[in-house]
């Protein structure tokens, strides 16, 4: 018999009995729903619950009240598809191989909906899914990674002849021959929100994605089997098209602006963070009344969410449902709003890779404000364990349970989170092409590949071409003063690239190495 046949049977028969511990009492009919929300660009620091004081949140700040809100939630990649993938996978980028946009995940990659429809739920999707085994994103395309219940809307041009909200607006939106849904309204008085939207509340995509996602709850809630509904808000993603009234609800309200960054600044920035900013028009040129108004307009569009989010909870609560689903709520990273110069994501910055995150189970988790160190790949373990669920093999995020449960099983925190990221706009991006050169790669970068590692002070981004950041978040909370090149930081930065390096050859191990030889 083959060695390599041998590990694969000794980590099946591993994984056979971790399942058989795992699987637990529980009939598929006793196991509880789960409700798993996203937003699309949500600051960590946009939150009421999270410390601010100006922005109006009062559903999540319900939510977080009642459930375990968690301070230091990472995402895995800064960018939608990759970091969805490692939600809806347990895995890191470098693993599941999804690192672009707009490119499919693996096939043999296993995903939350399909696991969790294999053990007998009922799935649904409202709204954005971002990820795929192949494209263009349909809703036959969504059914094969898992979904059985599909109202698919991506948000973008190009994707709009596949979704729902768009018949859905074609059919009920009198403007909707005559606008787009991104649109601006052109009427604006000076002094008003230059970002009010041309339509109306009741015809947005966010409205639309809460009522579908009650009218689902509704009917999922009379099924004999527990369900998974994955509901998915656009925003508040750019643009930063608002409705009315949301258009004028921070109009009095002096919202703290970013310091501006030069363009000395951005110079000393790693290369592929230079052509990240810089690309296309400038946007660290913003006007401060422009970007005053693009706050006001961020505030308004997660305030939207949050109404909805209030009416989504209110309708478990109204079904008598609340107390058995597993209620989750997250984004798939950040925004920079101009911080550091940029609009967007992609970077390693605080604003990018720091998202909100809540999970409320009553009875069965904690209430209570987490401050440990958390990756978002460790939902899936999560949500499978307190829905007693046998994980697939590969996974590679943790299971928080031990933290939050209300049993007596230690909980280890983490001492440092991971990210990585392929700079897309350096190499992708339509208009903003850039050619390819051989042995100088593009826009003179060889290699636009990036990782980083995050303790509770220290943070460290490695560039593939040798170039790197250290910043001292206890110090330096702003990420304003890289340290890389102090020569009193020499140790901090051997014990950072010792830390990437140990991640990056163990984190597959339980793909590679048979179980025997793994350390608990």
């Amino acid at each position: 018999m083959r060695p390599h046949f041998l590990r694969y049977v000794c980590l099946c028969l591993a994984t056979a009995a971790a399942c058989r511990v795992l699987a637990g009492p529980l009939s598929s009919a006793a196991r509880p729903n789960v409700l798993f929300i996203m937003a699309d660009q949500h600051r960590h620091d946009c939150l009421g619950a999270a410390g601010n004081s100006l922005i109006r949140t009062p559903a999540l700040d319900r939510l977080a009240a009642d459930g375990a809100l968690f301070t230091h939630a990472f995402v895995q990649a800064p960018v939608c598809v990759p970091s969805r993938a490692s939600f809806f996978t347990g895995r890191y980028p470098h693993s599941h191989k999804n690192r672009v946009n707009y490119t499919p995940i693996a096939a043999t990659e296993r995903l939350m909906p399909a696991l969790f429809q294999q053990a007998g739920y009922r799935t649904a999707l409202i709204g954005k899914t971002h990820i795929y085994y192949d494209y263009p994103p349909t809703a036959e395309a969504a059914r094969r990674t898992g979904f059985e219940i599909v109202d698919l809307h991506d948000g973008v041009g190009p994707t709009d002849k596949y979704s729902a909200y768009v018949a859905w607006r074609n059919a009920n939106d009198p403007k909707a021959s005559v606008t787009n849904y991104r649109a601006y309204a052109k009427n604006v008085e000076p002094g008003q929100n230059p970002f009010r939207s041309v339509i109306s509340d009741p015809f947005t995509d966010t409205t639309w994605t809460g009522m579908r996602t009650r009218d689902h709850l509704n009917a999922l809630s009379k099924s004999d089997q527990p369900f998974f509904i994955f509901s998915s808000f656009w925003k508040p993603h750019s643009p930063y098209e608002v409705p009315e009234p949301y258009d004028r609800m921070y109009d009095e309200v002096q919202i703290p602006l970013p310091r501006h960054t030069t363009l000395a600044e951005i110079e000393r920035l790693p290369k592929p963070l230079q052509k990240l900013i810089l690309r296309s028009k400038p946007e660290y040129e913003t006007s401060a009344e422009e970007l005053e108004w693009i706050y006001r307009s961020y505030y308004a569009a997660v305030s939207h969410v949050d109404r909805e989010v209030g009416r989504i909870v209110g309708e478990l609560e109204k079904l008598g449902i609340a107390d058995n689903t597993i209620v989750v709520y997250s984004s798939d990273h950040g925004d920079q709003l101009l911080e550091h110069g940029l609009q967007g994501k992609n970077t390693f910055f605080e604003s990018s890779v720091r998202v909100p995150f809540i999970v409320r189970y009553p009875k069965h988790f904690k209430p209570g404000r987490y401050d440990e160190l958390i990756e978002t790949i460790d939902l899936l373990p999560t949500l499978f364990e307190a829905c007693e669920i046998p994980l697939p093999p590969g996974v590679q995020g943790r299971s928080f349970v031990p933290l939050v449960g209300t049993g007596d099983r230690a909980y280890e925190p983490r001492d440092a989170v991971f990210a990585e990221n392929i700079i897309p706009e350096v190499i992708t991006g339509g208009k903003m092409q850039m050619s390819y050169e051989p042995g100088r790669g593009v826009a003179g970068i060889r290699h636009p590949d990036a990782k980083m590692v995050r303790t509770d002070r220290w943070k460290f981004n490695y560039y593939a071409d040798g170039e790197h950041e250290l910043y001292d978040l206890k110090n330096d909370p702003d990420e304003l003063i890289n340290l890389a090149a102090n020569p009193n930081h020499t140790a901090v930065i051997a014990e950072m690239k010792d830390r990437l390096l140990r991640w990056l050859i163990t984190a597959d191990e339980t793909d590679q190495i048979a179980p025997r030889w793994l350390v608990p």
